[in-house]
């Protein structure tokens, strides 16, 4: 009996600690995201190491027709929830369905050009170390449907 409470608990343990993390400072500061940390799961089109950095998303339009483009395609994924969205900044949560896991998705638009709109992404867990690449592959996905 006692082997099968064992993993029973582990998942309530889970539960209870909050799978959610606590809140990382994010947001833009002096046109840059916030740095990734250490561990591998995070990525940043502004990092400046190799494991971490992912290419920028170059959006053919204006900066408000990637901004209005980018939130229909969030609204279209599972378990979002957008907590910023300004003119050159969104910022998203995304929950994983099984633990309930967040993490925290950023897009930071600077100064557009004359027909195209860079957008910096940065997505990262708030909790673990690893992410078995999800993270990486959420702004690729993103990337193909803009």
């Amino acid at each position: 009996m006692t082997n099968k409470i064992i993993p029973v608990v582990l998942v309530i343990f889970v539960f209870l600690t909050g799978c959610s993390g606590t809140m990382p400072n994010l947001g833009v500061n002096n046109s840059e995201l916030a740095p990734c940390p250490k561990t591998p799961n995070c990525v940043s089109s502004q990092a400046h190491d190799k494991k971490h950095f992912i290419e920028p998303i170059i959006f053919a339009g204006t900066q408000q027709e990637a901004h209005d483009r980018l939130l229909q395609i969030i609204a279209s994924e599972k378990r979002t929830k957008i907590i910023t969205d300004q003119k050159d900044y969104i910022r998203v949560e995304f929950t994983s369905a099984l633990f309930r896991f967040v993490d925290d998705v950023e897009f930071y638009f600077p100064k557009e050009k004359a027909d195209e709109t860079v957008i910096h992404a940065r997505s990262a867990s708030r909790v673990g170390s690893s992410d078995f690449g999800v993270n990486r592959k959420r702004i690729e996905r993103i990337r193909s449907k803009l």
